[in-house]
């Protein structure tokens, strides 16, 4: 046989090569069309059932969120209309939010225990309490004190922690389960007071100005005060019932709350400084002293999160040292916008104590839980403030009326809700439950607690006469 092909042979192989060739890459392309179809229909079907799942939990979540939404807007504004006329009833906002709050929870009480038990809840809550305690320091008149400093004094440092001891004494008698953590964490909860449930009482020019002036200071600062107590507490509560644990959890909560007062000093005074300088050289308009106002306890919350600090207690400082260091004559109008964005915060946060109402009675409401209830708002909040203002300059008058006029808010019933988001069984359910109590009575007892108080006092004649047509 010979080496070489005639030209017909090779071109004969040639074309046979050739043709098995493209039939070879033909079957592959044809393989890979048939694998590369099913594929995608493969992934357009998970791909649509992917959007077919998202699309039901958000129509799910939608239908979930809306009415609440709903609920809130028609209620505020409905308030808004007739607050006038409302208000002579002693009906205030947060009232109506409540009774709004119960009513929507009455049709989503199974989904509600596990709404509030996430960590968007907690974030949700802790940004709205960062709020409101900033807006509470900065409502101090007349000084980082206030017009009285020594009675202010007194009230913060001596009357408050007796407050809290009193609380958890009572507390280890009545509810002997729960450990003294809990009752701690009960105790910060049910204590601070907050005149968003009562505002009439520091309108009331019946009731002298030196009392409102002292309620207001211990309205705007006892909250923040027992934050870092509420918050190493609730720690020690997670880590129980080993010891070390416990200890540990505390040595992890400490340094979080001294970074919080680090960041929100630094930041509430570098702000307080940087706008005193700017608004004396007018390079500020008025809207952009507002926008601060609003930005410095964001700003201050995001940095200590940021850094592993606790958020609202940097608020908190950040409030007082603005307060403090900040120096213009339109101060008070420049806060005009953050309150009514604390309101409305405020109302997210009591319609959905409305709800938790629903979610809390579900098992009823033991007696002790009850009698502990009715303590806190009378023995634990009248004994201590006695007590610290014994020998002081304040008439009987003026220290039973500091005493009586306590009512409980939205520091109580965000407190309540972070507690019970991080514990779990009895000592969760107690929490929530001893802190629904003490809401629903201090608005049943200081709604109108004013006009009771206002009777210590003798006023004239003509002053009686312009108070009853006033009401």
């Amino acid at each position: 046989m010979s080496a070489r092909m005639m030209p017909a042979e090779a071109t004969a192989i040639a074309s046979a090569h050739q043709a098995t060739t493209i039939n070879h890459v033909g079957g592959i392309r044809t393989s890979f069309g048939e694998v590369s179809r099913s594929v995608r229909a493969k992934n357009s079907k998970e791909l649509a059932a992917r959007i077919g799942i998202l699309r039901a939990y958000t129509l799910e979540g939608s239908r979930d969120v809306n009415p609440s939404l709903i609920a809130i807007a028609l209620v505020v504004a409905g308030w808004s209309i007739f607050a006038n006329g409302l208000q002579r009833w002693h009906l205030t906002a947060p009232i109506v939010l409540v009774l709004a709050g119960v009513a929507v929870g009455l049709t989503t009480r199974s989904a509600l225990a596990s709404t509030l038990n996430t960590e968007v809840a907690q974030r949700v809550a802790e940004f709205i309490l960062a709020m409101l305690l900033f807006l509470d320091a900065t409502e101090v008149r007349g000084g980082f004190l206030g017009r009285d400093a020594r009675s202010a004094v007194r009230l913060l440092f001596i009357a408050l922690p007796l407050s809290v001891a009193f609380s958890v004494l009572i507390g280890r008698w009545l509810l002997p389960g729960l450990s003294w953590a809990v009752l701690v964490v009960i105790a910060s909860a049910a204590v601070p007071i907050d005149f968003a449930s009562a505002p009439s009482i520091l309108r009331d020019e019946r009731i002298p100005e030196r009392v409102r002036s002292l309620l207001k200071v211990e309205g705007g600062y006892g909250d923040g005060i027992l934050s870092p107590v509420f918050i190493c507490a609730l720690a020690i509560a997670v880590g129980q019932p080993h010891r070390q644990m416990a200890i540990d959890a505390l040595r992890m909560a400490v340094p979080p709350v001294i970074e919080a007062l680090l960041v929100g000093a630094v930041i509430g005074g570098a702000l307080a400084l940087l706008t005193n300088a700017a608004e004396r050289r007018d390079a500020m308009t008025e809207q952009s002293k507002r926008l601060l106002i609003i930005a410095a306890p964001i700003l201050s919350y995001g940095v200590s999160v940021g850094i592993g600090g606790n958020g609202f207690i940097s608020a908190f400082v950040c409030g007082i040292v603005m307060n403090t260091l900040r120096r213009s004559e339109t101060f008070r109008q420049q806060l005009a916008s953050a309150d009514d964005i604390g309101f409305v915060l405020a109302a997210v946060m009591w319609f959905v104590f409305g709800c938790a109402t629903v979610m809390a009675f579900a098992n009823g409401i033991p007696w002790r839980i009850a009698a502990f209830a009715l303590l806190a708002l009378t023995v634990v909040r009248l004994a201590p403030i006695l007590l610290s203002t014994t020998s002081s300059h304040l008439a009987w008058r003026d220290r039973l009326a500091i005493g009586c006029l306590g009512p409980r808010g939205t520091p109580s019933i965000v407190f309540g809700l972070l507690a019970f988001n991080v514990l779990d069984g009895e000592p969760a359910d107690s929490t929530i439950l001893a802190v629904v109590i003490v809401v629903l009575g201090s608005l049943v007892m200081h709604g109108a607690g004013s006009l009771a108080i206002a009777r210590l006092y003798p006023q004239p004649e003509n002053q009686e006469t312009e108070s009853e047509s006033a009401r």
